[in-house]
């Protein structure tokens, strides 16, 4: 039996995030697959630490027999500073690292997300004995093309200390296509690279002969009111496209700030869902999601949208262009994100009714030949034991 130890920077729902679901995933998967393992994730400091017994059952459920074993850390605080974060990241590996040191020679693999690894790196470059360490950044995010100044700065701040990190372990996850190019400029060597991607289980997916489309052509977004996430963009497309004479509606899910919204009776706005249940019924009633942002990893929104059957309009980011080619939906150019955007959200009104529903149905097939956690979860063990063999 592989025994990993998972490297966590929290795990939904303790902490939100795309990459809190898929570490949620990784964990829960890697269990149903026969490996052991051992998970490191913090909670906020105003928050109880999550015991054994409360994380498996949010896993697994109440009455099932797997198990996890774990170790829950309150997140380090500091004062506010340039590179805090950093800071308090490197603080938290430490923690990590004082409670695998005694146990590191359980483990055949080390998966570390972000700088969770870091101290860990830092001592086997040093000397000490230590498993195969790989590292997942995810989206590498800070070398991509940042939508302000200021988050250009805040890239550059990043940049030096993610790239000693990956070029002093041993692999580097990546979702694919830009992502490893990112990696492979960093200097890092085609063989240190694993290429894994994301996915969705398969209670997920909603039944092909269950897909309709709305009388309104419905747009949906889902994220935050962050800068990179393009809704700025949006919004200004949105004031200039006739809502009434076109037939289509526009809604919103996440924290949008109230000088940012809209006002149309076509546009809606939900504010912030954790609900997932209350999610997917606002997404089955819709016919196209829209992710417009400058930077992305392999977004879990886009993934589960096509897997309830939603064709997509998406920036060229990241592995964004492994899940949407011409017969999902859209890509579109960040370098000239509101005339593709509009481009896009036009030739998406005016898509004959039967044409749109032969995207939706070609994302739900898309989604259950490839995007499977359990079939991803398979392929990323055969990839690890092809590690662990070298």
């Amino acid at each position: 039996m592989m025994k990993i130890a998972l490297l966590t920077d929290g795990i939904t729902p303790y902490v939100v995030g795309g990459m809190q679901k898929h570490s949620f995933n990784l964990a829960k998967y890697f269990t149903f697959h026969g490996v052991e393992v051992t998970l490191f994730h913090f909670v906020e400091k105003n928050t109880f630490l999550v015991s054994n017994k409360e994380l498996n059952k949010i896993l697994f459920g109440e009455k099932s027999n797997y198990t996890v074993k774990s170790y829950c850390y309150h997140f380090p605080n500091s004062l506010k500073f340039p590179g805090h974060y950093i800071y308090n990241s490197y603080r938290y590996s430490k923690l990590i690292f004082n409670s695998i040191k005694p146990i590191l020679n359980e483990f055949d693999f080390i998966y570390s997300k972000g700088f969770c690894g870091w101290k860990l790196i830092l001592k086997k470059k040093r000397g000490i004995v230590s498993p195969n360490i790989g590292v997942n950044f995810h989206g590498f995010e800070m070398w991509q093309k940042p939508p302000t100044i200021k988050a250009y700065f805040q890239s550059l701040l990043l940049r030096p200390f993610i790239k000693w990190n990956i070029k002093n372990c041993d692999f580097v996850f990546s979702y694919g296509s830009k992502i490893s190019e990112i990696i492979k400029k960093r200097g890092i060597n085609n063989n240190s690279i694993i290429e894994s991607p994301s996915g969705i289980d398969v209670e997920f997916i909603r039944k092909l002969d269950s897909i309709k489309n709305s009388q309104k052509r419905k747009f949906l977004f889902i994220g935050r009111d962050e800068r990179r996430k393009g809704i700025k963009e949006l919004s200004e497309v949105i004031k200039n496209l006739n809502l009434e004479i076109l037939n289509i509606e526009f809604h919103f899910i996440g924290q949008i700030k109230n000088e940012n919204k809209l006002k149309s009776k076509n546009i809606y706005y939900y504010g912030l869902i954790k609900n997932t249940e209350k999610i997917v019924k606002i997404i089955d009633k819709m016919d196209v999601l829209i992710c417009p942002s400058y930077s992305e990893g392999m977004p879990n929104v886009i993934i589960e949208a096509m897997a309830r059957g939603l064709a997509i309009i998406a920036t060229n980011v990241g592995a964004v262009s492994l899940l949407i080619d011409n017969k999902v939906g859209w890509l579109i150019d960040k370098d000239n994100l509101i005339l593709s955007l509009n481009k896009s959200i036009n030739k998406a009104c005016h898509l004959e009714n039967d044409k749109l529903l032969l995207m939706k149905n070609s994302a739900i097939e898309k989604i259950i030949k490839l995007y499977r956690w359990d079939e991803v979860i398979k392929d990323l063990i055969k990839k690890l034991n092809n590690g662990i063999a070298r």
